[in-house]
């Protein structure tokens, strides 16, 4: 289903004739998926945490859908390539956003080695993501339109550039928090099942959709190359729709389907205030994770660095003095 297509194509936005039955099959995969992913929210009643899931698969699904109405002869018209490119460039960071919440519902069940405020992640990392959201939207816009005068193209490609490499640097910068945690866990023999298998899912998702970033960052480079329309300047990854349909379709359904089967909501508590007790066995009902400081500084220093230099502790470490009620004792 998935053939190498590479011949050049006239008048297709795509350069080649998009590919029908791959966009058919992964529309419904995707639905599948997002379908899959409603379901475990009512489940598992984790909307706060994992709602994104189900609208990152929708995205997705229409933007294939779009892409298999090009593949049937409408591949010159500009609104149905524009539509496709847009809803399947911005749903992976819809996912990433997902990752932001689950990492920050993991620091709340084990408040005492948070490097970070579990309320600042969605803070920090969704108004980031945010920010990176709408440089992709309006560049892809742009690029895409071909209509459009070359300088305006250009701004077009500046946008993509800088909101690609800026997902990579997020990335980079969210994969380290979640490193540093999950050594501190491991040091104090804290990494059980129910750590283990979300923080786990949490660091291959961030892989694959890195995975994802990268071969967008060299196709959009390659892309901003050209001067000119000369089907031999053009690079292999523009010429070949292969290459999408592995770095991208590919890799983010493995992605979605992955969160599917490993929901880290089965393994987390529903409630953020209950936490995982230093003994690493009992779970306790406190009175969750406050923020002492105002609401501005936890935008501008999410890490309390401030704090740090001038070792003022603003955080409660309920932890310490136990919570009101046992919620479990045994084997976590």
């Amino acid at each position: 289903m998935i053939e190498q297509r590479d011949d050049y194509q006239p008048d297709s936005f795509w350069y080649y004739a998009p590919n029908k039955g791959a966009p058919i099959a992964f529309a419904i995969l995707f639905a599948v998926s997002g379908l899959w992913h409603l379901y475990l929210c009512f489940k598992l009643r984790c909307w706060k945490v994992t709602g994104l899931l189900p609208w990152s698969a929708i995205l997705f699904t229409a933007g294939f859908i779009f892409r298999a109405i090009g593949a049937f002869g409408n591949w010159d018209k500009l609104n149905v390539y524009i539509v496709s490119q847009c809803l399947l460039l911005v749903g992976p960071p819809i996912y990433e956003a997902a990752n932001f919440l689950t990492l920050g519902r993991i620091l709340y069940y084990i408040p005492y080695h948070a490097p970070i405020h579990p309320g600042r992640v969605f803070t920090t990392f969704v108004a980031l993501g945010l920010m990176i959201e709408s440089l992709t939207a309006s560049g892809a816009s742009l690029v895409s339109n071909t209509s459009n005068p070359e300088s305006v193209q250009n701004a077009g490609k500046s946008l993509m550039k800088a909101s690609l490499i800026l997902q990579l640097i997020q990335m980079a910068g969210f994969v380290s928090i979640v490193l540093l945690f999950y050594r501190r866990c491991s040091r104090d023999g804290l990494l059980a099942d129910k750590i283990k298998t979300p923080l786990h899912v949490l660091l291959a998702s961030c892989i694959l959709i890195s995975i994802r970033t990268v071969y967008r960052t060299v196709e959009y480079f390659d892309a901003a190359s050209l001067t000119v329309w000369n089907v031999d300047q053009m690079s292999s990854i523009l010429k070949n729709e292969w290459y999408f349909w592995v770095f991208e379709a590919m890799i983010m359904y493995a992605n979605t389907t992955m969160l599917n089967l490993l929901h880290p909501m089965t393994k987390l508590p529903e409630s953020n205030k209950i936490y995982l007790a230093k003994d690493g066995v009992t779970e306790v009902e406190g009175p969750g994770f406050q923020e002492q400081r105002p609401l501005l500084m936890t935008f501008i220093d999410p890490f309390d660095v401030v704090g740090l230099v001038m070792r003022k502790n603003r955080h409660e470490k309920f932890w310490e003095e136990g919570g009101s009620a046992r919620v479990k004792t045994g084997e976590v």
